[in-house]
């Protein structure tokens, strides 16, 4: 069936965000969210130096390809202004059963139960659209997505390819009852 979207999250510091599916306009917004990450919450997520998010790749994120890519956001409010401060996606390539994952967090929303929640709605949404198994490339010293991927029930090897970098895995199916919700 897979996630129904939009939904609104209650945070546990009390904050509320709306997540949905990724809308073409949102390039704007993920640029700025890109823009109050943090210099090491930046290079968590694209495993590189980088200040900004370039046309092709905003491009890319806003209009995902149907059947092999799905992309959302949370939306909340960040003194008194609508903001993007998450967004989360999954990608395959073309007839494969395995999709990769990848979570971004704006800094002042991090560590608010946000990311297991991001996680389940792709993992639900993955499962729903076929997919058998999900998959991350993590920097070995991300401790912290690497802990909530165990936690989710990911396998977290080392990426033979990449001392610095784990790949994490697991099967889809059954997704709630395996993340504990």
């Amino acid at each position: 069936m897979g996630p129904v979207l939009p939904a609104r999250l209650k945070l546990r510091d009390g904050r509320e965000v709306w997540v949905r599916e990724i809308q073409p306009d949102d390039k704007d917004g993920l640029q700025a969210a890109v823009g109050h990450m943090s210099v090491q919450s930046r290079y968590m997520r694209f495993m590189a130096t980088v200040r900004a998010i370039s046309e092709p790749m905003l491009e890319k994120a806003t209009h995902p390809v149907a059947d092999r890519e799905f992309a959302l956001v949370a939306v909340g409010d960040e003194g008194g202004v609508e903001s993007i401060v998450a967004g989360a996606r999954y990608a395959s390539d073309a007839g494969s059963d395995t999709c990769e994952f990848a979570i971004m967090i704006v800094d002042d929303w991090q560590g608010q139960g946000l990311a297991p929640r991001l996680m389940q709605i792709l993992m639900e949404a993955a499962e729903a659209h076929g997919f058998r198994y999900m998959e991350g490339s993590v920097l070995t010293q991300n401790t912290a997505m690497r802990g909530l991927a165990r936690r989710l029930g990911f396998d977290d090897k080392a990426d033979p390819r990449d001392a610095t970098v784990r790949v994490v895995k697991r099967a889809l199916g059954n997704v709630g009852a395996a993340a504990g919700t």
